[in-house]
């Protein structure tokens, strides 16, 4: 069995989701080819507390919209709503939302392709306001 890791390192421009399917799909690719692998996994990992990934649809921006929308309401910002806010009203609510996603994801796949649905894309989803540099670890491991 091979593994083959990278890290890839997404700016964001604050919260929202940052699709990064594209170079998933292209680590695969050149992972599978160099390592002539036909089958395999791909594990996804975002290194933070305050950011998460999703699979999610990648054709209606509405989905993202309203996703945005139901966090928001799930885990609203404000001073005074938590005690941990030492870095800002965004902070707690960011953890919150993180723990109700995921850190880590798992994608099938064969012949040098992820095996996602049609309309499925790969998300970094920021819940901090702010600009971050945020780093996703990839993990293709196969035969």
């Amino acid at each position: 069995m091979a593994h083959v890791q990278h890290r890839l390192t997404l700016a964001t421009k604050g919260q929202g989701f940052y699709e990064f399917t594209g170079e998933a799909a292209a680590f695969v690719r050149e992972a599978s080819t160099s390592r002539n692998l036909s089958c395999g996994l791909l594990t996804l990992f975002c290194r933070h507390t305050s950011a998460s990934l999703l699979i999610q649809e990648n054709a209606d921006p509405d989905v993202q919209t309203d996703l945005l929308t139901f966090f928001r309401h799930v885990a609203p910002e404000g001073r005074g709503l938590y005690v941990h806010d030492s870095e800002g009203p965004d902070d707690m609510p960011a953890h919150i939302r993180t723990a109700l996603t995921q850190t880590h994801l798992s994608v099938p796949v064969a012949d040098g392709r992820m095996l996602l649905g049609t309309w499925q894309g790969i998300y970094l989803f920021e819940h901090r306001r702010a600009p971050h540099r945020r780093e996703i670890v990839l993990h293709l491991s196969g035969d």
